[in-house]
């Protein structure tokens, strides 16, 4: 019996040590919630909300230079990059065969011409004997329409003669504007034909100083951009550099694909320096809003969520039961106003929370955000000042690492 007794008591004593050790471990093992979260420092000053986009640098004015004849180049005289004024020749095709009709037409001319010498002279000659009575009125007649028919006939050989020179004209290209060329796609020998449509043979910018970024925003951007409103873009030639711009136009015609509604928007760009080439891309940002002297957070500190044995563990039951009757209340005043619900649907939308270490628990602070730049966001709270540290994300290798593996191992001994 005494056996038994000093067997319980021996148990006991060891079940004592070793609950007291897990107790003193657990204490150990412990880390500190400052240690356990990482934290960042609420700050003071100007946040700038924008909307990004990717465009292409064009020209104002390109104009593709082509031909309303067909016919095979026969000289070239401009390359790519040559400034070029107005009215300078381009090219010439061959005009062999537009000399051809020329002549043709020509030959046709005097040949009706001849015609009309000779209806006029016979004409002369009936007014003539009709005055003496020698030919009747009807004959007369017929000799004035054969000189009208014959006039007639010479007007349309001459129409078609300045046909023939007006094409033998076009075959001589000339520029419309002053400008550079940027691009040209025929070379010495080639035939162009402009049977159906006219073909481009040479693109011509007119001013390479004044350019153009045709970019798409999507339409939930679309909204706050406005014309006028400044522009940042850079290009990957000069990557470390920002350049600036003003929208120009908000195109009204949107292009949908694949279910996605976009705009095209055009923003001017001085080019002054003439550094940036058609075609390149730009990577545009408009500022659609900007705050001054708010209050900041980091982005992730309204992102963080707790894990559910930190919210109870530290005290936060509370706030999720104030969380819950808000809801409740939330829900019966729903049921009664139908506005009411609007707005607070609406208020919920500009609403946050974050989480702050407060007398060594984790404790919730809603918070009315504003407008964010991407990396901070604006918050409003008569809870937190400048320099408040808040939670922004949690420290995975201390306690995981050091609390439970071992704690467990601990056990698993025993």
């Amino acid at each position: 019996m005494q056996k038994t007794i000093k067997k319980i008591i021996i148990f006991a004593v060891l079940i004592g040590l070793v609950a007291g050790g897990y107790y003193y471990f657990q204490k150990r093992t412990t880390v500190p919630l400052e240690q356990r979260f990482r934290l960042q420092t609420i700050t003071q000053g100007d946040v700038a909300q924008s909307v990004s986009a990717n465009g292409t640098l064009n020209p104002v004015t390109l104009i593709s230079v082509g031909a309303q004849v067909s016919g095979r180049v026969s000289k070239l005289y401009v390359d790519f990059n040559d400034h070029v004024e107005k009215g300078q020749i381009l090219l010439e095709l061959d005009d062999a065969l537009f000399a051809a009709q020329i002549a043709q037409s020509q030959g046709a001319v005097q040949n009706v011409q001849a015609s009309v010498d000779l209806a006029q002279a016979n004409e002369a000659r009936m007014q003539t004997l009709y005055a003496q009575e020698y030919v009747s009125k009807q004959e007369l007649d017929q000799a004035t329409q054969a000189l009208k028919s014959t006039r007639a006939q010479l007007a349309t050989v001459r129409g078609q003669l300045q046909r023939d020179k007006t094409n033998q004209s076009y075959s001589v290209i000339r520029s419309p504007v002053s400008g550079v060329v940027v691009d040209r796609v025929v070379d010495v020998g080639q035939t162009v034909a402009a049977s159906f449509q006219t073909p481009t043979l040479i693109k011509i910018a007119q001013d390479l100083s004044k350019m153009q970024i045709d970019t798409s925003f999507a339409e939930a951007d679309i909204g706050n951009i406005k014309v006028g409103q400044a522009v940042k873009f850079n290009v990957d030639a000069f990557p470390n550099r920002s350049f600036n711009g003003v929208v120009k136009q908000l195109r009204l015609n949107p292009t949908v694909t694949s279910n996605v509604v976009t705009y095209n928007v055009v923003v001017s760009v001085d080019n002054s320096e003439q550094i940036l080439l058609p075609g390149m891309t730009a990577y545009v940002n408009i500022m659609v809003n900007k705050h001054d002297n708010v209050l900041l957070v980091p982005n992730a500190a309204l992102r963080f969520k707790p894990k559910l044995d930190d919210t109870q563990s530290n005290g936060s039951a509370s706030a999720g039961k104030a969380s819950t009757d808000k809801n409740i209340d939330a829900n019966q005043s729903n049921n009664g106003q139908m506005r009411g619900r609007k707005k607070a649907s609406q208020d919920d939308i500009s609403r946050g929370k974050i989480y702050i270490i407060a007398d060594g628990k984790l404790t919730p602070i809603e918070v009315k955000t504003g407008i964010s730049d991407g990396r901070t966001t604006e918050i409003s709270s008569p809870k937190l000042t400048v320099n408040d540290k808040v939670i922004v994300g949690e420290n995975q290798t201390d306690e995981t690492a050091a609390s439970t593996p071992t704690s467990n191992m601990r056990f698993r001994m025993f």
